[in-house]
């Protein structure tokens, strides 16, 4: 027992009691708010770094496990930043007059944008009112007389001059609605009627159209200076209309060029503009009853659609922005990245305009911040490479998926690209992050920050007053009760023990917020704090939640349907430990481990590998113990065995190396026939040195052998044994640790497979030594005869 004694592990290295008596408060509401985030340091610096530098690939990643705060701190640091940049500007998409179905995007201050597409527009408007009262004007009426009677008299002279010409061929011709007609003289010179027309024999007839046809050959000259006449006539009407059109348009145009000529692009524009209205000038003419109605005029190109290209496609507008813009896309598809262009079915055709065209969050976010998720990123088709060639374009260009996917559409733009100002914040986990700069050169060139938010952070009297604060800013955040100062300490030993570490506390603040919620819950409604013992049944609640399966496991213990030895000795078996988890609860499960040793020379059969039920790790372990094995026995000759190793009654798979020290022992046991005392349960890693090396989930593992144990009856003797480095871990619930202080229960710590050795089974390692280089001798000298006989047989 003396010998047992030096390995228990000390009632005080069992748990962390947490004691805040030296913090200066007694519930959270005498405590302020925490503002930032716990512990967090090496996050926090890169994360300031990466906002502070504004050149080209210095994007973030953000890598943590959820529940750090990693999103959170993310965008309330953001915020800050946010707060004093204020590089914003307004985009607007223009019809280009040039080239329809390239619009151009046109760029403003805050807040210009605004203005720019109120001022066009209200200028279109204008002058579809103001133009036609131009052209009802006196001055225009009267020079559209002029050129007309001119036209008339130079039309009649040349008609007079044809008219001459043709009476000699016996026809004269008369202008009508229609056009020029040439119609048959009588003998007088007079025009036919049509009695006269009709009283014409077939001959005469004949005769007549004879003659017209060589009239028409003659008259061509006289025919072409008619249309010349005609078509100078349409010029000067033209002109005319370019000219008095030209007069209205000119005064909003100077306008629009003392407002928004700073820009040559935007200058550009508005001379396209101008010389687009002036040379589409008969469509501001046009008035209402003029419009050809009908069934089917909504097949023509009405005025309403052709006024379109006067509008401005407002596409982003910062003017009610303060600070740089901050955009959280949770649905980060192609389109909603980068823009879309929308259709409508115009008669079962899908057409667009310019005016259709719709920004993305990469546009929104422009001159700022888009904070992504990974995770959501990956999940859409185009969405990852639609992002990196943005970023490595420093432009964003809407385009259309149609053509990859097989769509036909009748119509589609190719919109100018918009310059790209933005810094990327990607959210995801440390692996995520891994595999993208292994295997991805466009992410390691374009996010050259990455800030890692660890899963635990150091139990410093700061940090643990800091997690108070934490606690009082939520209750003053959702409205919970505050927490007395006993119920603090409860959440600081459970943050130990939910990252399995007395020195640590958890950075997974989501479990601690959820415990939050449940202990007020739970809590009397009369009371003014939430208590340590409402956070003990918030913490019990949840495990009875999610412990059925442990129960059943359990229960099979209990009667028989597992079976399990926890008191007495025997040879080739012993009590392994390993944790089994469901959803939010994990529990330690006891197992037993038998080994068979017998001649042969295949050494250790692992069982479980041979049926492809283990992990690799699991597999490492079990060649860390050949390793081990011939390293101390068979240095000299090899070894004449065969061992067989397996959990019984496990019919799912195994991984893991924490059960690599519990074979070696059942492995030595059944080799030298030693027995092995079924009550101590054993877990640890083992080294080809005999090093035992820590595992996780030791508190679980105790735990689970110890809730065995009481149901079939604390004994005295009955125990766990661990690696002497998971001492730092322990967070054991308090029944254990009564159990333990009455003698009930023990934990024993080792560093070396001696200690394990001597522990379990009573002797010194030297004694064990001897013991199984006898048994090895045997087998040896059992094989060399079997070789002898095998011999004789052959001669």
């Amino acid at each position: 027992m003396e010998m047992l004694d030096r390995y228990k592990v000390p009632i005080d290295k069992l748990k962390y009691d947490c004691n805040l008596e030296d913090l200066n408060f007694k519930a959270t509401d005498d405590l302020k708010p925490l503002k930032g985030i716990i512990g967090q340091g090496r996050a926090v610096e890169a994360l300031n770094f990466g906002l502070k530098v504004k050149k080209m690939g210095y994007n973030i990643y953000v890598a943590g496990i959820s529940g750090t705060g990693r999103t959170s701190y993310t965008n309330s640091l953001v915020e800050q930043v946010a707060k004093y940049e204020r590089n914003n500007r307004d985009w607007v998409y223009v019809y280009n007059f040039k080239s329809p179905d390239e619009p151009i995007a046109l760029s403003f201050d805050s807040g210009v944008g605004k203005k720019f597409k109120k001022d066009i527009e209200e200028i279109s408007e204008k002058l579809q009112s103001e133009i036609p009262k131009a052209f009802e004007s006196k001055e225009y009426e009267t020079r559209n007389r002029e050129i007309i009677e001119t036209f008339e008299k130079m039309s009649h002279e040349l008609v007079a001059q044809l008219n001459e010409f043709a009476r000699g061929r016996g026809f004269v011709f008369q202008q009508t609605s229609r056009g020029l007609f040439n119609i048959p003289t009588k003998a007088d010179g007079t025009p036919m009627s049509d009695e006269d027309y009709k009283a014409l024999t077939d001959e005469q007839m004949n005769e007549i159209r004879e003659r017209s046809n060589e009239l028409t050959k003659d008259i061509t000259e006289y025919l072409n200076k008619m249309k010349m006449l005609e078509e100078k006539f349409k010029d000067k009407m033209k002109e005319l209309d370019k000219i008095t059109g030209e007069r209205v348009v000119s005064f909003y145009i100077e306008n629009l060029i003392q407002n928004y000529g700073d820009s040559e692009k935007t200058l550009s524009y508005i001379h396209d503009l101008k010389e687009d209205i002036v040379e589409n000038i008969s469509k501001f003419k046009r008035k209402e009853d003029e419009l050809q109605k009908g069934m089917l005029s909504f097949l023509q190109k009405d005025d309403t659609k052709f006024f379109l290209r006067y509008k401005v496609n407002l596409f982003i507008d910062n003017s009610q922005q303060k600070g740089a813009p901050i955009i959280t896309e949770t649905n980060p598809t192609y389109y909603n990245l980068t823009g879309m262009i929308e259709y409508k079915n115009e008669i079962g055709v899908l057409t667009t305009n310019f005016l259709e065209l719709k920004p993305g969050a990469l546009h929104r976010a422009n001159g700022g911040f888009l904070i992504l998720n990974a995770k959501d990123v990956f999940s859409h088709p185009f969405a990852w490479e639609g992002l990196k060639r943005s970023l490595k374009c420093s432009t964003v260009t809407i385009e259309s998926l149609n053509k990859q996917y097989g769509y036909i559409v009748t119509s589609t733009l190719k919109p100018e690209p918009i310059d790209l100002d933005v810094k990327v914040i990607l959210i995801g986990d440390p692996y995520t992050y891994s595999l993208l700069y292994a295997y991805d050169e466009d992410f390691r060139k374009l996010f050259k920050i990455m800030a890692d938010f660890d899963i635990e952070i150091d139990k410093s009297k700061e940090n643990v007053y800091k997690l108070a604060m934490f606690i009082a800013s939520h209750c003053e955040k959702v409205g919970l009760k505050h927490f007395d100062r006993s119920a603090v300490e409860k959440i600081v030993e459970y943050s130990s023990r939910i990252c399995e570490n007395k020195n640590k506390l958890s950075a997974r603040f989501n479990q601690i917020v959820e415990i939050l919620y449940e202990a007020d819950a739970l809590s009397d409604p009369n009371d003014r704090y939430v208590t340590a013992d409402d956070i003990k049944r918030a913490i019990s609640a949840r495990i009875y939640r999610n412990n059925k399966y442990e129960e059943k496991l359990n229960e099979m213990f209990n009667d028989g349907t597992l079976l399990l030895d926890i008191d007495g000795e025997k040879i080739g078996q012993i009590n392994g430990l390993a944790v089994m988890g469901t959803g939010q609860h994990s529990f330690g499960k006891p197992s037993r481990i038998t080994a068979s040793t017998y001649k042969g020379k295949s050494g250790i059969i692992n069982i479980e590998r041979e049926i492809k039920h283990s992990g690799s790790i699991h597999d490492k372990g079990v060649l860390i113990l050949s390793g081990y094995l011939g390293e101390k026995y068979a240095k000299e000759r090899a070894l004449s065995l065969t061992t067989s190793i397996t959990f019984e009654q496990n019919y799912s798979g195994i991984d893991g190396d924490s059960a690599s020290s519990t074979e070696l022992y059942v492995i030595l046991s059944s080799i030298a026939q030693i027995p092995i005392k079924q009550y101590i349960a054993v877990t640890g890693s083992i080294s080809q040195k005999g090093e035992i090396q820590p595992i996780g989930g030791v508190n679980e593992k105790i735990e689970g052998f110890f809730d065995i144990c009481k149901s079939k009856g604390l004994t005295g003797k009955q125990g766990v044994m661990i690696p002497k480095q998971n001492v730092k871990n322990l967070m054991l619930k308090d029944e254990v640790i009564e159990a333990i202080k009455e003698g009930k229960f023990h934990v024993y710590a080792i560093g070396h497979v001696n200690e394990g050795i001597e522990i379990l089974t009573g002797l010194t390692i030297d004694e064990v030594d001897r013991r199984v280089k006898e048994a090895l001798d045997k087998f040896h000298e059992e094989d060399d005869e079997d070789k002898k006989e095998d011999k004789k047989g052959r001669i």
